[in-house]
C-alpha cells in the first residue's frame, strides 16, 4: 500500500497485437494528462524489442490530487476511483491498449504466479506475478517500494509482470515467474527481466529479526546485508538480493539505478 502522501506506482508490460487489432489505438508514446503535463514512464533498454511496449509509470502526470497527487493507479487507495481509472487510462494509452486490456493481480506478497490468456474478469487471482502471450493484453503491478520486475521471451512472445516485495523474493515469486512462463513455452536462457524502481540499500533499515529470518533460510543471505548506524540494525541490499535469485532461476537481470 501506498505510503502517506504518496501514490502507488503501476509497472506495465504488453506484447503488441497486429494492426487491426481493436486493442491497438496508436495513441503517442507519451500521453499528455489534462493539466498539460506529461506521464515520465522509465524505459529499460533490454526490454525495447519490437513488438512490445513497457513501462515504470512515476508520479508525473495523472490527475489525482491530495496526498494521492499525480498519476496513482491503486483502485485499493482512498483516491477518488473516477481519478484513479482515468490514470489507469492515461497508462494504457501510453502503452497502446485499451483499459480494459489491463490485467493486474491482487497481490498478496506470495510466492504465486499465474499464467492469463485474456482480460480478468470478476475477482482479480491472489498472487503476485502475471504471465501472458496474448497480443495486446498488458500485464502490470502496482508498487511503492517493493520491486517491480517486468520479464520478457522475445521469441517465444511472453511477458510477465511481478511483485518482489521482501516476503515474496525470500519465498520465491521470481522463480515462480520464470517456471510459469517456461510452462507456456519460454527458455529460461532467453528470458531478460528489469527491476524498476525500488528502495535501495541505503534507504533500508531493518531489525535483528529481519536479518535472523534470512539467515536462517541460509546463512549465505548475510552478504545482502551491512551495518546500519543505529546499533543493532542492518541495511539491507534488495535490489541485489532479487536479481541474484533471479539470476539462480536461470533468468538475465538488471535494475534500473533509481530509489523509490
Amino acid at each position: 500500500m501506498p505510503l502517506t502522501g504518496a501514490s502507488e506506482r503501476d509497472t506495465i508490460q504488453s506484447r503488441e497485437a497486429g494492426p487491426t487489432d481493436p486493442a491497438i489505438r496508436g495513441l503517442p508514446l507519451l500521453a499528455p494528462t489534462d493539466s498539460g503535463t506529461e506521464l515520465r514512464p522509465v524505459r529499460a533498454a533490454m526490454l525495447d524489442v519490437p513488438g512490445f511496449r513497457h513501462g515504470f509509470f512515476t508520479r508525473h502526470g495523472g490527475v489525482s490530487g491530495g496526498i494521492y497527487a499525480g498519476l496513482n493507479a491503486s483502485l485499493a487507495s482512498g483516491d477518488d476511483r473516477g481519478d484513479v481509472e482515468k490514470n489507469r487510462r492515461l497508462i494504457t494509452e501510453d502503452l497502446g491498449v485499451s483499459a480494459e486490456m489491463l490485467a493486474c493481480p491482487w497481490q498478496v506478497h506470495s510466492a504465486r504466479a499465474v499464467f492469463i490468456e485474456g482480460p480478468i474478469s470478476g475477482e482479480r487471482p491472489k498472487a503476485d506475478a502475471l504471465v501472458t502471450a496474448t497480443p495486446g493484453l498488458a500485464v502490470g503491478v502496482l508498487t511503492a517500494d517493493c520491486g517491480p520486475v517486468l520479464l520478457m521471451e522475445p521469441e517465444a512472445g511472453i511477458v510477465a509482470a511481478a511483485h518482489a516485495g521482501w516476503q515474496g523474493a525470500l519465498a520465491g515469486i521470481l522463480e515462480a515467474t520464470v517456471e510459469t512462463m517456461e510452462a507456456a513455452g519460454a527458455r529460461r536462457e532467453r528470458i531478460r527481466a528489469q527491476l524498476g524502481p525500488t528502495i535501495s540499500q541505503s534507504s533500508y533499515e531493518v531489525g535483528p529479526e529481519f536479518v535472523e529470518r534470512f539467515l536462517a533460510t541460509d546463512p549465505r543471505y548475510d552478504r545482502y546485508f551491512v551495518e546500519s548506524a543505529r546499533a543493532g540494525h542492518a541495511l539491507f541490499d534488495r535490489p541485489r538480493f532479487s536479481l541474484a535469485r533471479l539470476a539462480a532461476a536461470g533468468g538475465t537481470g538488471e535494475r534500473v539505478e533509481a530509489c523509490s
